[in-house]
Order: C-alpha cells, then sequence, then structure tokens
C-alpha cells in the first residue's frame, strides 16, 4: 500500500519491536547477561496448552506481517489485488507492482518468525544461527526490492526510499555479524539504535502524505531535498536520545527492583574463638539491634 496506512502499519509493528529489544538489551546489560533471553509465552495459553514453546518475538514477526500482507491485497476491503497478471491484455503484463513487493517483504518476516518459532523448539544447538540467517535475509530481501521499488518515483520518494536503505542495510550487516559472533553485546546496542533509526524514518514517511506544516514536499525544490537530509541526521540522533532513555528507565527499575528483594536479617560477624561470655553478650545485643529486635 502506497498510502500512509501502507507505512504506518510496519511502521509501528517495527518501532514497538525496537522499544522491545532495546528494553530487553538494557535489562541484560545491567544484570550482566552474557545471553540475550527472549520471554517465552505460557505453556498454556486460553486455558489450551501449546504444542510449540514460542516467544512473543516470533509472534510479532508472524502476525503483523501477515495483517500487513492483507491489507496489500484488500484493503480498502472490497478490493482484490491478488491478480499478478492482466490475461485480458493479450501482452499478459505484470500488475500491482508495489503491492507483489511489498507482500514479498512482509513474506519473509513471516518466514523470520516461522523459523524462530522451530528453532527455539526443536532446535537448540543451532537455533540461534538459523534465527540470525533467516532474519538478515529478510532485511537483504528489504534492499533488493527497495532499488526496484524507487523506480518511476519523483525524486522526493527516491530520496526518502534511499534513506530508509541505509539503516535496512546496516541492520542485515550487524544481523550478518550475529551469526557468527553471537551475543556480542555491542552487537545488540547497535542492532537497537538502527532499529529505531528504521522505525521513525517509517513515520517520517507517513508525515510526507500528511504534512504537518499543512504543504506537500516539492520534488523540485533543492531546498526541501536537503532538509529531508538534515532530518534523518536528527531521527538517528534521536534513535540514540531515545535507547539511552530506555537504559535509564530500566536502570531505575533494575535497582529499585533489586533493592526491593533484599530481605531483612541478621548479618554475619566474626566471632574469635577466645571472646568471653560477657563480649559474646554485647555482640549478640548489637546483632538484635540491627535487625530491629526490642
Amino acid at each position: 500500500m502506497g498510502s500512509l496506512e501502507g507505512h504506518l502499519l510496519p511502521g509501528i509493528g517495527f518501532f514497538l519491536y525496537s522499544l522491545y529489544y532495546s528494553v530487553l538489551t538494557s535489562l541484560a546489560l545491567l544484570r550482566e547477561q552474557k545471553v540475550l533471553k527472549h520471554p517465552m509465552l505460557l505453556r498454556k495459553l486460553w486455558g489450551h496448552k501449546l504444542f510449540w514453546q514460542v516467544s512473543y518475538e516470533a509472534l510479532v514477526k508472524v502476525l503483523v506481517p501477515i495483517f500487513g500482507i492483507f491489507g496489500e491485497f484488500f484493503y480498502p476491503l472490497g478490493l482484490n489485488r491478488l491478480q499478478m497478471i492482466d490475461w485480458k491484455d493479450p501482452r499478459r503484463p505484470f500488475v500491482f507492482k508495489d503491492n507483489w513487493q511489498h507482500a514479498t517483504m512482509f513474506g519473509f518476516f513471516v518466514l523470520s518468525g516461522v523459523v524462530d518459532m522451530v528453532s527455539q523448539s526443536r532446535l537448540a544447538h543451532w537455533g540461534v544461527k538459523l534465527e540470525r540467517a533467516a532474519e538478515a535475509l529478510a532485511f537483504y530481501v528489504v534492499i533488493l526490492l527497495m532499488a526496484t521499488h524507487i523506480e518511476n518515483k519523483s525524486s522526493m520518494e527516491i530520496r526518502v526510499h534511499l534513506l530508509l536503505m541505509v539503516p535496512s542495510f546496516l541492520l542485515a550487516l550487524v544481523i550478518t555479524v550475529e551469526i557468527w559472533v553471537p551475543n556480542h553485546p555491542p552487537l545488540w546496542i547497535l542492532k537497537c539504535w538502527l532499529g529505531l533509526v528504521f522505525s521513525n524514518w517509517m513515520f517520517q514517511i507517513c508525515e510526507m502524505y500528511v504534512p504537518t506544516t499543512g504543504q506537500p514536499w516539492r520534488s523540485d525544490s533543492p531546498t526541501d531535498h536537503a532538509f529531508l537530509t538534515v532530518f534523518f541526521c536528527w531521527y538517528m540522533a534521536l534513535a540514540a536520545a531515545m535507547f539511552i532513555t530506555i537504559y535509564g528507565l530500566c536502570s531505575l527499575w533494575h535497582y529499585r527492583y533489586s533493592s526491593w528483594k533484599k530481605t531483612p536479617g541478621a548479618r554475619y560477624q566474626r566471632c574469635r574463638m577466645e571472646s568471653t561470655g560477657e563480649e559474646l553478650e554485647k555482640l549478640r545485643a548489637e546483632t538484635l539491634a540491627q535487625d530491629g529486635v526490642v
């Protein structure tokens, strides 16, 4: 869907996923975890036992793109763009190019989610490498299709999609490195930042359909082109600030939660073997006073 709704859905999906991943990364760094653990769904959901142990991440990867695919072909309701070839035309031309490109992008993210589900439940040893490979493939597909997606577009649309390809390529590169260098905290942070840049820039594309100034972006204006690049740089700084904020909030929660878990009790104190009875009684009285016992 080359429209506001068509860019808003993946933008929201990527943004929520980036926030979720940023929280996981922040907590993992605070807890000094060596492995980034993803929360799993409960074994029983709505009273039914799940056949597979599924993570929230994998579920989102499958459900959100499926909604996107449905929207590409059947939104607004009543339309049907599922046709790929116009059989009524003797030349048999391909039709609905943009929709099929978007659906293909969504489809590879669905594939990534399915791979996550299978690997998390069946392939304990090779699971992580397989998950990262499928995720990297999805972003490489985005880049490949985006290269042809911008054909026959206005110069402004070409510019905004080229800028979107920058975080896409870097994300694909980082995830590819994770295949061979897993569980590396700097890569976790870089992935969070790039994900926030990618999702925030999707919102900027949405803004171009409904300009905040009330005036449309002009493809024939060098100034508009220049400011578009300026805004992209600002979005990179905004993404970094967002991750720092998330880390700070998680830090406050982590230390506050850790303090709640501490239970009061008698402190260990060394007692010399040659201590007299009076010294032992004095030490016992001090210990009771520390515990708040009168």
